[in-house]
Order: structure tokens, then sequence, then C-alpha cells
């Protein structure tokens, strides 16, 4: 029995180390193949690699073939458009007379010209107070009625509303019974001055008359001059308590704080007149420029929501420094016929602060920055040269040129935007 497990045992045995020795000569046949396999295909791929090269070569020499082709037609090309890149002086452009005309392109030469500097300061557009009324009415009553209304332009002496009033009726009924007793006074004085004549009575009756009717005379005046102090009419027409507002002068009517059947008091302000025929522009004026704005300088007014400008005269510069902004009002007074200038505008006024002569100027148009510089474009035989210039003062409509560009020089000027349009062309097709 002992025996034949043994037996067993070693049959056992000798199965497992015959199946790994199996196994280890299929893993060793397979690594060989593999290795095998490899060497052919490295070999096969250096091939690949030498032919993928050789194509590359002959790809990159048609490539770079076909790319000089392309620039030299896109050179040729822009060239027939009239723009080719140079650096001999600077980059130029080729134009000739009849694209330059077709263009739109202004040439200029360069020539001397008035540099007129200014300072901007701001301002804003406000009511003429000496054209501005704050109208009340002046007596106390109830509103009868509202003729004019906001916004509404009024004639002087265009009635604007109708007060009732006890005392106007009370200084209409006073000055009724003083021409009454004056008209009395004056029949006793005309008899008692022709009896005194005549010797038919006393002197002291004639005095007395006389003096009496002195006091009718003064009672009468006073009366009037007071229905004339609040502008109530003398000679009641109708009511003697009615009462008209009326407009002082012609204007607009820019406010209004009276309704029909309210009750107003005597120093209520129930309208704003305003003639707006002229208007000020008041400027605030730092510490720094008092001793540029004068009364009597000519200034140039502009508007900031639109395009609209002005001229006008400094009226007034304050002589006190406010103590919050540190400036002093100046003020500018405009003729507004059309309305155009309205209260409340913000606006910009240009003051000249100085005015000189400089031996060469251009328009501002006619400035390029490029590159962190000023540029001009120069006309040439062939177009138009790039020149960087120095630039000196400007009064936004003519720039001085210190250097770069001579008096005499052609340059474009109006449609030179053209110009760098094409430069910029053809540096992209060169760069390209």
């Amino acid at each position: 029995m002992i025996f034949n497990l043994k037996k067993k045992q070693a049959i056992a045995i000798a199965i497992i180390v015959a199946v790994g020795v199996l196994a280890g000569a299929l893993i060793l046949l397979s690594d060989k193949h593999e290795a095998g396999g490899d060497g052919h295909g490295g070999h096969s791929h250096g091939k690949t690699e030498i032919a993928n090269e050789s194509k590359a070569g002959k790809d990159s020499h048609d490539d770079g073939h076909a790319h000089k082709e392309g620039d030299d037609h896109a050179h040729a090309t822009n060239g027939d458009k009239g723009a080719v890149p140079s650096e001999e002086n600077g980059k130029t452009v080729t134009l000739s007379e009849a694209q330059i005309k077709a263009a739109g392109i202004r040439v200029l030469a360069a020539d001397s010209a008035m540099i007129r500097v200014a300072s901007q300061l701001p301002g804003e557009i406000r009511f003429n107070d000496d054209r501005t009324a704050h109208i009340v009415p002046r007596v106390a009553g109830v509103v009868q009625s509202v003729p004019a209304d906001l916004g509404q332009s009024v004639k002087k002496g265009q009635v604007l509303a109708v007060i009732a009033s006890t005392a106007v009726s009370e200084q209409r009924s006073e000055l009724a019974a003083a021409q009454k007793r004056l008209r009395l006074a004056q029949l006793t004085y005309d008899r008692e001055k022709m009896l005194w004549q005549d010797k038919i009575s006393a002197e002291q009756d004639y005095l007395q008359a006389r003096q009496t009717l002195q006091e009718a005379e003064i009672a009468s005046q006073n009366a009037r001059q007071k229905l004339a102090a609040i502008g109530a009419d003398t000679t009641a027409k109708g009511d003697l308590n009615r009462f008209e507002i009326r407009a002082p002068f012609d204007g607009m009517v820019v406010e209004k704080h009276i309704s029909l059947g309210e009750a107003v008091k005597e120093d209520a302000p129930v309208f704003t007149l305003s003639d707006l025929s002229t208007v000020w522009a008041e400027i605030a004026v730092p510490a720094r420029d008092l001793n540029r704005i004068r009364v009597g300088e000519k200034v140039l007014v502009k508007a900031d929501a639109f395009d609209s400008s002005a001229s006008g005269t400094v009226a007034y510069v304050g002589s006190l420094l406010g103590a919050q902004t540190r400036t002093a009002m100046a003020r500018v007074t405009l003729v507004n016929p059309q309305g155009t200038w309205r209260p409340g505008l913000f606006v910009n006024i240009e003051v000249v602060t100085a005015e000189a002569e400089v031996p060469v100027a251009v328009p501002v148009a006619a400035l390029h920055r490029m590159e962190e510089r000023d540029v001009i474009f120069v006309r040439t035989e062939d177009g138009f040269r790039v020149q960087v210039v120095r630039t000196g003062r400007s009064d936004g409509r003519l720039t001085e040129i210190v250097d770069g560009l001579k008096a005499g020089e052609q340059y474009a000027a109006d449609g030179s935007f053209i110009v760098r349009s094409e430069l910029g062309k053809a540096d992209a097709v060169h760069v390209h």
C-alpha cells in the first residue's frame, strides 16, 4: 500500500515537471519569434523613414518654391494696387496720381500758420438773473383764474392770473372817496376864491378852502400810489376786489405755483418768468487760471450734449474763491434768439491763452500715431513716404511741426487715413 502511494506521487511529480518544461519551451520559442519580427519590422521602418524624409525634402523644396512664388505673386498683385513697402527712406506707399485723386487724398504744402492755444473750463448755462423775475401777488386773496400755462411765452402786461382781494377792494374804495372829497374841495375853493376876490367873503375863508383842497389832493394821490405800488388798476373795471397779476416783461413762464381757487399770500412766489433771449454761462475758474480770465475777453462756448457753439464775452469775474470748491465764478452773457442754450446745460468754455505764428503747421487729421511716434505721409514721386515728426503746440485744428517737415514739402492732409490703410495692407503682405 505504501509502495503504491509513493508510485502515484512519483508519477504526479513527473507530470508536473514535464508540464513545466513544455511551458518553458513554448515561452522561449515565442520570445525568439517576436525578436525576429521586430528586426525585420525595424528594417522596414527604417526604409519608410528614409522614403518619408526624401518625400518631405521634396515637399519642402516644392513648398518653398510655391511660397516664394506666392509671395512674389502677392507683391506683384499688391503692386498693381499701388502699395509696396520699402525700407530705403522709411516705409513708402506707391500710389499713382490717378489713384490719389480717385481716393480723394488731398495734398497740401507745409506752410506757416497762426496757432491759438486755448484752455478748456467747465461751465453751465443759467438764467440771466437780470431778466428773470420771481412774481408774487403782493396782496392776499383767492385765485379766480389762471390764463398763463407753464412754458408759455408771454408779452409785457399780459394777464397771468386774477385774484379776488379784499385789500385791493379797500384801497380802491379809499381812492374813490378821496377823489370825491377832492372834487368837493375844488368846488369850495373856486367859490371862496371868487367871493374873496369880489370882497364878499373874508380872506380867512379863502385860505381855509385852499388848505382843504390841498389836503384832498394829497389824499387822492396817496390812494392812487397805494394801488400803483401793488400793480392794481386805479380805475376799477368791474369788481373792486379784482386784482390782475401781469407779466413785467416779455419772457417765458418757467415756474408756476398757483391754481384755481387757491388762497395765496402776498409774498407767495406764484410765477417765475425769464427772458431766454439772453442767458448766462457760468464758469468755475480755478485759482491757477484766474490771471487768464478777464472781463471783456472773448471766449467760445461749446455744448457737451450736442454740436453747437457760440461766441461770448466775459462780463464778470468773481473776486472771492469758494470755500468748498476753491474756484471763482465767472460769467459770460450769450445771445440766445433760437432758445438753443437751455438753462442747466453743461458746456465747455474755451479761453484763448496764447496766440503765435509758427513756421510749419499741419491739420490734426494729417498726423498719425505709429509705434509710439507721430508720423506724417510726405509726397514722393511714386506716392508717399512715412516721415517721423516732432510736434509742438496745437489748438485742436492745427498742430505745430517742430522737426521732421520743412516748409514747402507736400504731405497727405485730408484722406491720409487711406495712405495708412494701404501701408497696413503692404505690411500684412510682407509679413505673410
